[in-house]
């Protein structure tokens, strides 16, 4: 089975490395972007390595990295009405949003901002660097992958 890479968008606030360094382990959910749900649900599978990177921030960029450990499954926020991921057309029988479990795997000497990413010419494909991008999870290449994970040492 061929590993695939990832990138996850979060606000820091929401959730952080340093939340899932506590945690440990968490579900990755709340993802209402049909293309994103796509990925979780059709692709992303175990063993699969995320960097995690954070959005509506003042200075965005990847903070560290995630290792998806669970098949995808249905999110249960949908089905919870005091949840602001509610979804009313949702059930239990025809799931309409799923979540995968992601765990902490390292956080990065230095935090990797978008505008440095921007410099690398290897980067020059990813999706976080197009105009427009608004999808919550995105594939990157392993090359892409073990780029910014250089980037990230001191």
């Amino acid at each position: 089975m061929t590993k695939n890479f990832w990138l996850m968008k979060s606000e820091p606030e929401d959730f952080s490395i340093q939340d899932l360094k506590e945690v440990e382990k968490e579900p990755w959910g709340g993802v209402r972007n049909y293309q994103a749900r796509n990925f979780i649900r059709d692709q992303i599978a175990i063993g699969d390595s995320v960097l995690l990177y954070y959005s509506s921030t003042k200075i965005p960029g990847v903070a560290g990295v995630m290792t998806v450990v669970s098949e995808p499954f249905p999110d249960p926020s949908q089905f919870d009405e005091s949840s602001s991921y509610f979804d009313s057309k949702a059930t239990q029988e025809n799931p309409r949003w799923y979540a995968v479990n992601v765990k902490f795997e390292k956080e990065f000497d230095r935090f990797v901002p978008l505008s440095l990413m921007k410099q690398e010419n290897c980067l020059k494909e990813m999706i976080i660097l197009k105009k427009g991008n608004r999808l919550s999870i995105t594939p990157i290449s392993k090359e892409e992958f073990y780029h910014v994970l250089k980037m990230g040492k001191k």
